[in-house]
Order: structure tokens, then C-alpha cells, then sequence
């Protein structure tokens, strides 16, 4: 099981952080060890002073598939759900600086949460699912799949070309703009199309 991660997904996000808009998707990994543990609080690492929430709308591949047509991507999964992808920022700018993997600050431990699961079938278009993020109340983050640079049908398409796509693993999508820093004692919920997926603590 792994999970697969898009960059650079949103146009605003990508100016927020002054990155150059990529020409195809950006690509990486983070094992299942960084899977947070339902009910655990997030506690921020030792080794990083500026830890990033990241919300991000979720697929879970249903069936193993390589080289997969995008007309055919539907049947790939059938659960969407909605998670955060927790990014070291200082750490992350230090690696690329130095023109290193990024692996230490997207993948260590707990750095992903993953909400509860939804059937797709509840959802009447994938293309225009809004999500959000609020922190201490206050909603920080606003997305909108219809904003995404590649749909998700596009995305599993293309990562499977690169990647076998496994039963049980979970794609991120990307995230939107408005991204910032966890602090100790904030408290995280995140929504999609209005339904509350997750609730996490920050230690």
C-alpha cells in the first residue's frame, strides 16, 4: 500500500508558494508508515519549526491496474475521501534548495491524515466536489475540484504509467491555496461538500 501524492495542483496554491506551474503532474510517494492513526493527535516533529496543513481531496484504488486509459480510470475506484498532507516547509525548502528528495519532509511519521471514506455514488460530479479546512474554527483553506489543473481521472491515468496502482492504495489530489502553519493546541476539521470527514488535534 502507498500513498501517491500530486503537487502543484491548484493554480493559486502554486502562486502562493511561487513555484513554477509544471507542464504535467509532479509526483511523489509517502510510505504508510506516515499514515496518522485514527484518533491520535498530530504531534509537530523535533525537526522542523514551520509544519504545513495541506487539505486534499482523496481517492482509494480499488483493483490493481498499469497503463490505465483515462476512460477507463472510473473503474478504479469507488471511495473518495479527504485527508491532510503535512509538509516540514522549512525542511522542504532546505532539501530543494540543495536540489534534494523532498521525502523527509512530506513523508515522515504522521504526516498524513486520512478521513473517513464516502462512495462516490453519493457525489453527483467528481469534477465540482468543494472541500475546505478549518483551523480553531476559522476556515483557512477552500477548494474546489473543478479548480484542479488535472482531474482525478487524468491523474490516476497518468501515475499509473509510472507506478502499478495496487488495491487499498490512495491517491492526494493536490491541494488549494490558503496553506499555513500548525501550531500546538490548534485543533483541524476538514469538510467535504459540507460533511465532516476528519477532526485532529495538534500537540
Amino acid at each position: 500500500m502507498k500513498l501517491i501524492c500530486i503537487g502543484r495542483n491548484y493554480a493559486e496554491h502554486i502562486d502562493e508558494l511561487q513555484n513554477e506551474r509544471p507542464r504535467e503532474p509532479i509526483i511523489f510517494i509517502k510510505p504508510d508508515s506516515s499514515i496518522l492513526p485514527k484518533g491520535q493527535d498530530f504531534y509537530i516533529p523535533e525537526f522542523s519549526k514551520n509544519v504545513h496543513y495541506e487539505v486534499e481531496v482523496l481517492v482509494k484504488i480499488k483493483k490493481v491496474g498499469k497503463h490505465i486509459s483515462k476512460k477507463f480510470a472510473p473503474t478504479y475506484y469507488d471511495e473518495i475521501g479527504l485527508g491532510i498532507d503535512f509538509t516540514a516547509r522549512d525542511l522542504q525548502a532546505d532539501l530543494k534548495s540543495k536540489g534534494l528528495p523532498w521525502e523527509k519532509a512530506k513523508g515522515f511519521d504522521g504526516a498524513a491524515v486520512i478521513g473517513k471514506w464516502i462512495s462516490k455514488d453519493m457525489y453527483e460530479n467528481l469534477d465540482k466536489l468543494k472541500f475546505s479546512l478549518l483551523k480553531n474554527g476559522e476556515n483557512v483553506q477552500n477548494g474546489d475540484t473543478s479548480l484542479m489543473l488535472w482531474k482525478i481521472d487524468e491523474l490516476i491515468s497518468y501515475v499509473s504509467t509510472y507506478f502499478m496502482l495496487k488495491k487499498g492504495d490512495i491517491l492526494f489530489t493536490g491541494t488549494p491555496a490558503g496553506v499555513g502553519k500548525v501550531s500546538p493546541n490548534d485543533y483541524l476539521s476538514g469538510t467535504l461538500e459540507g460533511e465532516k470527514m476528519f477532526a485532529i488535534n495538534i500537540k
